[in-house]
């Protein structure tokens, strides 16, 4: 019943069905624009009549392929423009208001027809508005996801204080995930730049529990096995003390207060000191005009 109203209707149905969109509270102009939601439109109701003409009602099935093409590209987009799921799942669901006025029109005298399409509409309409939601859903927390990770790796930098000596400042919970990345971000400036010491700063971590100092600990051996010895630098006395009521072994590794006495000790080991000038630096005066007029005299 449905691929009848679409075959013999279908621009009124589309004219009818962007009315409802540019004046519902839905419609959104300031993320898309009016070309763009005609030409959803205009996609979804072309694979919608396309789909129906197949005669299966199987929304899942190879017959509706196109149909789901058009809500998956149209779920992706608005999850990247900010679109809320139920601001989305209306795009399907305000096609019943044009469709049931169509339908009334055409069996106002007949109720149990009418009933059909009715119930017919709703079923594939629902179906379609839920699958948008749940497409809908997936797109945003994929983008969530990568946000994290984007996060998470600006979040680690890794920077040469020397050369051959590498810094890790950390800011905020180091949990098993924010380990991973630690890790191999670390790894990978190890190898590329053949450093030999690595610094791991924790002045900006806000505790140490037993699970933060075993990913410590696990970030520090996988250093050694790359050639790299680690010293951990920022350890507070609220910290120390943590560290020793836990009773976590930290082994031989190299724990310092600050980022400059871990920076001294790679130093030493490295073969390098920095020494205090003794009196003022010997400033060089150079003036060029002065010079340029007596040599031309």
């Amino acid at each position: 019943m449905l691929i009848d109203l679409l075959e013999s209707d279908e621009p009124a149905i589309l004219q009818r069905w962007m009315e409802h969109h540019l004046s519902a509270g839905s419609y959104r102009p300031d993320r898309i624009s009016r070309a763009e939601l005609q030409e959803h439109s205009t996609q979804f109701l072309s694979a919608l009549r396309r789909a129906l003409a197949s005669g299966t009602a199987d929304i899942y099935g190879a017959d509706w392929a196109a149909v789901r093409h058009v809500l998956d590209a149209l779920s992706a987009s608005r999850a990247e423009q900010g679109f809320s799921p139920s601001e989305t799942a209306m795009f399907v669901f305000s096609l019943k208001e044009p469709l049931f006025e169509r339908l009334r029109r055409q069996h106002a005298n007949d109720a149990a027809k009418l009933a059909d399409g009715a119930w017919e509409m709703n079923g594939i309409l629902d179906k379609l508005g839920l699958y948008t939601a749940e497409v809908f859903q997936r797109g945003r927390d994929a983008i969530i996801s990568r946000q994290q990770q984007e996060v998470l790796e600006l979040s680690t930098p890794v920077v040469t204080l020397w050369d051959g000596i590498l810094a890790l400042p950390l800011i905020g919970t180091l949990d098993s995930a924010r380990t991973q990345v630690v890790m191999e971000t670390l790894l990978q400036r190890i190898v590329d730049s053949g450093a030999a010491i690595a610094i791991i700063d924790i002045t900006g971590v806000p505790t140490v529990d037993t699970l933060t100092a075993q990913h410590l600990l696990k970030t520090v051996a996988a250093a050694r096995l790359m050639g790299a010895d680690c010293i951990i630098s920022g350890i507070r006395p609220q910290i120390a003390q943590t560290i020793v009521h836990l009773g976590v072994e930290l082994g031989s590794v190299v724990t310092k207060a600050t980022l400059a006495d871990a920076f001294r000790i790679a130093l030493q080991r490295t073969g390098l000191a920095v020494q205090k000038q003794h009196g003022p630096p010997r400033k060089k005066l150079v003036e060029p005009d002065t010079a340029s007029e007596g040599n031309e005299a």
